[in-house]
C-alpha cells in the first residue's frame, strides 16, 4: 500500500514539474520570437531612413512614413517580448 502511494506521489510531482517546465519553454519561445520580429522591424526602419536620406521629395516623405510605421511595429514587438519574458518562471 505504501509503495502505491509513493509511486502516485512521484507521478504527480513529475507531471506537475513537466507542466511547469513546458510553460516556461513556451514563454521563452514567445519572448525569443517577438524579440526577433522587433529586430527585423528595426532593420527595416533603418533601411527606410537611409532611403529617405538618399532621395528627394515626394518619395522622401513616403520613406519617412514607412520608417515610422516600422518603428511602431518594433515597439509593439518589444513590449510583447518583455511581457512574455516577465512571465517566464511564474
Amino acid at each position: 500500500m505504501k509503495k502505491i502511494n509513493l509511486l502516485s506521489a512521484l507521478a504527480i510531482v513529475a507531471l506537475t514539474g513537466g507542466l511547469l517546465s513546458g510553460n516556461a519553454f513556451a514563454q521563452t519561445g514567445t519572448a525569443m520570437k517577438e524579440s526577433g520580429k522587433a529586430v527585423v522591424e528595426k532593420a527595416k526602419e533603418g533601411k527606410e531612413t537611409v532611403q529617405a536620406a538618399a532621395t528627394n521629395e515626394p518619395k522622401k516623405s513616403m520613406h519617412k512614413a514607412k520608417a515610422k510605421a516600422h518603428k511602431a511595429k518594433a515597439a509593439a514587438h518589444d513590449s510583447k517580448a518583455k511581457a512574455a519574458g516577465d512571465k517566464i518562471g511564474k
